[in-house]
């Protein structure tokens, strides 16, 4: 199992420090995530509701008012600079 997130803090427009318990902290951008991709996300395109974000704790994601969240191995591999696939078998070597 990838670490999960304990922390999230927005930093500019779409972009958020996310970190995880295994203490990586990254800057992730949104903005190809959110801006254009309707239906739910509509709402985070407004910088005032995507600044609400928050840890959800049971999940070890982030998410907002509206309950939308991402997958928080898809957010580590992202901030490990890798792709889910490869950084799940090298964590399975490990």
């Amino acid at each position: 199992m990838f670490p999960r997130v304990t922390g999230v803090r927005h930093i500019s427009d779409y972009e958020l420090q996310i970190s995880f318990t295994d203490g990586t902290v990254a800057n992730l951008d949104f903005r190809s995530r959110i801006a254009g991709r309707g239906g739910v996300f509509t709402a985070l395109q407004d910088l005032n509701v995507f600044a609400q974000v928050r840890v959800d704790h049971e999940a070890g994601t982030i998410v907002w008012p509206n309950g939308v969240d991402f997958c928080p191995d898809v957010l580590y591999a992202e901030a490990m600079g890798k792709n889910i696939e490869d950084l799940g078998s090298e964590l399975e070597i490990a």
